[in-house]
């Protein structure tokens, strides 16, 4: 199951993970977000030990949000040692999301 990743654990979860992380900023009311939303988990199983896979509403947590100028929704951003890789903004495949996060294993 995806992480919930919020203002207060982001530096702890994201930026000190050992691991790749994949972060889906999203919203409640956002209709795409909500079609990503099963792909984002079905990644998180798949992935379980390999990478971390994360959730963050930017209606709760607008700093982050902020911090990596996120402006539209769903935007997912991928981090590999601390620092942000790649960013895919949008509603596409899993496959293309998968390509995505096996290039930071």
């Amino acid at each position: 199951m995806a992480i919930e990743i919020t203002d207060a654990n982001f530096a702890e979860l994201v930026e000190k993970s050992d691991k790749p992380v994949l972060v889906d900023f999203w919203a409640e009311w956002c209709g795409p977000c909500r079609q990503v939303g099963p792909i984002v988990e079905e990644l998180s199983k798949e992935y379980e030990g390999k990478a971390l896979i994360g959730k963050l509403d930017v209606d709760s947590n607008p700093n982050v949000a902020m911090k990596f100028g996120i402006r539209s929704i769903p935007t997912l951003l991928f981090f590999k040692g601390g620092q942000m890789v790649d960013r895919q903004v949008g509603l596409v495949p899993k496959s293309v999301l998968e390509g995505k996060l096996k290039a930071q294993l």
